[in-house]
């Protein structure tokens, strides 16, 4: 049976800001080889509901550089994963965190952007850390970036954003966060 797990935005920002700048040696960093934004976001993700889906392929992990799911770095499968269309027909059956797409003024500290560009293909993923007098700020990689104002993205051509609403998980141990955010383990 599984349980729900608050989503602790809290750590999934402490997370994001304190690597936002450098690089978690815990990971690889896929800056060059495609992009390190999706990694990092699933890392501060992890930071806020210390759950892993380790099911191949479908799932939402990260053991190694040469062990990782599809979604824990790839930007389309880290929203289907989220949003559940990545092979779950009901993504309340399985472990992970759970999202749903919203508009702008529903978004929270601890939520995901990501941009599209002109052909409509996304490619970039941001973790929302702030919401200051109405501007969304974020941290990323790849072009790294702390509490950067969302809206000074000025090449991309939309967003979409994703809630997180909870996690769910078969395990009520959700102490990871401490070793996670130190960079001395990932469990």
């Amino acid at each position: 049976m599984l349980l729900t797990r608050p989503y602790f935005r809290e750590r999934a920002v402490e997370y994001a800001r304190r690597w936002a700048l450098s690089r978690n040696p815990l990971f690889i960093d896929f800056t060059g080889v495609g992009g390190d934004c999706t990694s990092f976001v699933s890392q501060c993700v992890l930071a806020g509901c210390c759950t892993q889906n380790y099911t191949p392929t479908f799932g939402w992990y990260y053991v190694s550089a040469n062990d990782r799911a599809p979604a824990w770095s790839g930007v389309e499968f880290f929203y289907n994963f989220l949003i559940g269309t990545g092979g779950y027909p009901n993504h309340l059956s399985r472990v992970g965190p759970v999202g749903i797409e919203v508009r702008a003024n529903r978004v929270e500290p601890g939520d995901v952007v990501q941009l599209y560009n002109d052909v409509g293909d996304y490619y970039h993923t941001l973790l929302i850390s702030a919401i200051e007098n109405g501007e969304i700020l974020v941290c990323a990689h790849s072009d790294n970036a702390l509490d950067r104002p969302l809206s000074s993205y000025i090449n991309a051509s939309g967003v979409r954003f994703i809630h997180i609403q909870a996690a769910l998980t078969e395990l009520e141990d959700d102490t990871c966060f401490t070793s996670l955010i130190n960079g001395s383990s990932i469990e």
